[in-house]
């Protein structure tokens, strides 16, 4: 079987890989989870579908031994709605893309069940939309010290000054020589000067 997600994002494939080895790892069925993906499907149309699911997940996993669910079964569950709390929150309002996700995930666990090793858990936890936006930028650009990039002034408070670049990205550094020459809206040169243990850039400079 082919672990390539090519109808995923970059995140995107890592977190189906991430739910399917966490719940691979914990024993958990994929026949339990097909399950969760069907009561997904079923109310993709309703009104706050997503947190309704998570809701889903919770009750079954708090209250499964109440309405019939055998122990092991209610472990299922709680093991599912744990990983796709960890991972898939930054989703909830994009049922669409929380299927491709799961359904991917599905798949992917039985590759993993087949294997001889699961390997290491590598994707990021992404815990609001904007965070998922920030990632999905960080995964496209393999960002490098002394890089230079196009950004715009968003914010001025005294010698910081705030950058957003890529449309997405937004920091705040000092520029005690630049602040005032700068204007809200300006668009200008940063040099990246450091970036962050995940790659994510840490801090830029003016170079205008």
């Amino acid at each position: 079987m082919s672990t390539t997600t090519e109808s995923l994002t970059d995140v995107q494939s890592e977190i189906a890989h991430a739910i399917a080895q966490t719940l691979v790892q914990a024993d958990t069925d994929a026949n339990e989870l097909g399950k969760a993906i069907a009561y997904l499907r079923t109310y993709i149309n309703r009104e706050q579908a997503g947190a309704r699911f998570f809701d889903y997940l919770k009750t079954l996993a708090k209250n499964g031994r109440h309405i019939g669910h055998s122990k092991r079964t209610t472990g299922y569950y709680y093991n599912i709605e744990h990983a796709c709390s960890q991972y898939l929150k930054a989703y909830q309002d994009d049922v669409a893309v929380m299927l491709q996700i799961l359904g991917w995930t599905s798949r992917l666990m039985r590759y993993y069940q087949n294997s001889d090793s699961i390997g290491e858990i590598t994707a990021p936890v992404v815990e609001s939309a904007r965070q998922a936006e920030i990632a999905e930028v960080i995964s496209a650009h393999n960002f490098a010290v002394a890089q230079v990039l196009s950004a715009t002034v968003t914010a001025i408070k005294g010698n910081k000054v705030t950058y957003e670049m890529l449309g997405t990205i937004k920091l705040t550094q000092k520029e005690p020589k630049k602040a005032k020459s700068l204007s809200e809206g300006q668009v200008v040169e940063v040099e990246i000067v450091d970036l962050k243990e995940d790659g994510s850039i840490k801090k830029v400079k003016c170079v205008n």
